[in-house]
């Protein structure tokens, strides 16, 4: 069994655009006294071939593997109203998820896989204008089976590893679809808002993951935000209160109990030039006494008054040498946090010991129509165990059919400096690997 570096403890991507879909389609099943029930429906299907594969699990052979992932995420939401607009909340969803054919490039799913399990079960509250001076919906509360995201994904959104059935000595499935990152939702979560959505807002957070391939994690987190429509300054804390020691030996993990993570953020709009900034600096600080640090800047212009209305966009992000990235995530789109698609599923640097740059081209031919270019510069800091340096070129198409019917096709392009016989993880060679995917989505 090979044992793993701590970056691939971390491995996973979520469909940016599926995150927000539930709600904007589910069904109306029940309206009557303030009472509000729906049905909650979610399928994503996908098609992956890899012309490469990768020593990442020390299970694969040189040569290429095409496979197939799904799943299907069921069920129910509901509302209560209350007092003053104050509302009763909660969800109760199923999930069930397969991956067939080769399983994927980097051998954490070897084809086979399938489960059916709950991935959502929470009950929450908000106080509508019950509490005039902290807003609307200035308190919300809300415990149970749920996913949560802090800031822009930078250090937590949701529980998105999705482990096959690789042999590592212990049983880390929760049922493919790995590059779905089908499952999302943190075991068990508490979460605390205060202040709504403008102004002066706040977030007390604990949740405990009971994913093996993220140590069956438990973090406490505090988030600290003045929100503007053009802008967002943003302090967060997040404590790791405890880990598995055995399952993270097994990954080769960095030890996450007593680590504090804080981090401050900046987002700035300026409408009058079409310009927004953004970025963020984390610093870590382990028992294991190494200090380590991430962060990025980022500027995006887009031409509004131009046909099609492009946008470009170029970013500098750098990871220091034993960066834990948490329970990282999208924040709606391709290349965050999971910068480029080869690179960032099966291929590293997994946002660790590692500087990339990343130069963007977005075009809107349609409303719900968008295509884009997508550029990665990643040159590893540490080169003495492992040279994941490479670049990578994505092409996509995401199409929102209709309501209720999306595809998105893409097309990845990865040149990595070392193979896997060098301290790369490219196994046989190191030719350009042409990975490409089709992705459908039926939401009701």
């Amino acid at each position: 069994m090979k044992k793993l570096m701590p970056q691939f403890q971390g491995l996973a991507l979520v469909l940016p655009f599926v995150l927000p879909v539930t709600s904007l389609y589910a069904k109306d099943i029940y309206d009557n006294n303030g009472l509000k029930a729906q049905a909650n429906l979610e399928l994503v299907g996908a098609a992956i071939h890899s012309k490469e594969n990768y020593a990442t699990m020390g299970n694969k052979d040189s040569g290429s593997s095409s496979w197939q992932e799904a799943y299907a995420k069921y069920g129910v939401s509901f509302s209560q109203l209350l007092k003053i607009d104050s509302q009763l909340y909660g969800a109760f969803d199923l999930i069930s998820s397969a991956t067939w054919g080769d399983g994927d490039a980097a051998g954490i799913t070897v084809g086979g896989e399938d489960k059916t399990n709950v991935e959502t079960a929470y009950l929450g509250w908000k106080s509508g204008n019950l509490i005039p001076s902290l807003g609307t919906n200035g308190v919300d509360i809300s415990v149970g089976k749920q996913m949560i995201k802090v800031g822009e994904g930078f250090l937590i959104l949701g529980d998105m590893v999705n482990y096959g059935d690789v042999d590592l000595g212990e049983n880390m499935s929760r049922g493919g679809a790995y590059y779905l990152a089908s499952r999302k939702a943190f075991n068990k979560t508490a979460k605390i808002s205060l202040g709504g959505e403008q102004g002066y807002r706040s977030d007390l957070i604990w949740l405990k993951s009971n994913n093996k391939a993220q140590s069956n994690t438990e973090v406490a987190a505090m988030t600290l935000e003045k929100v503007s429509d053009n802008r967002t300054l943003g302090l967060t804390w997040v404590h790791g209160i405890d880990q598995d020691q055995r399952i993270a030996s097994v990954l080769g993990a960095r030890d996450r109990r007593d680590m504090n993570t804080w981090s401050a953020r900046f987002s700035q709009n300026l409408d009058s030039e079409q310009l927004k900034f953004s970025g963020e600096y984390a610093y870590q600080d382990g028992n294991d006494s190494s200090n380590e640090n991430a962060w990025y800047l980022q500027a995006t212009k887009t031409f509004d008054t131009v046909p099609a209305k492009p946008s470009i966009t170029y970013r500098y992000s750098q990871f220091s040498e034993k960066y834990d990235a948490l329970f990282y995530g999208s924040n709606g789109s391709y290349g965050t946090w999971f910068q480029g698609e080869v690179a960032a599923n099966y291929a590293g640097p997994f946002s660790t010991n590692t500087k990339v740059h990343h130069l963007g081209l977005n075009i809107f031919p349609k409303e719900n129509l968008e295509l884009g270019v997508s550029y990665f510069n990643f040159r590893t800091i540490d080169k003495s165990s492992s040279d994941y340096s490479s670049t990578e070129v994505n092409v996509f198409a995401r199409w929102m059919i209709a309501d209720h019917y999306f595809v998105s096709p893409l097309v990845g392009f990865l040149k990595p400096k070392k193979d896997a016989a060098n301290s790369g993880l490219q196994l046989g060679n190191t030719d350009t690997n042409i990975y490409s995917q089709l992705v459908l989505g039926v939401f009701f």
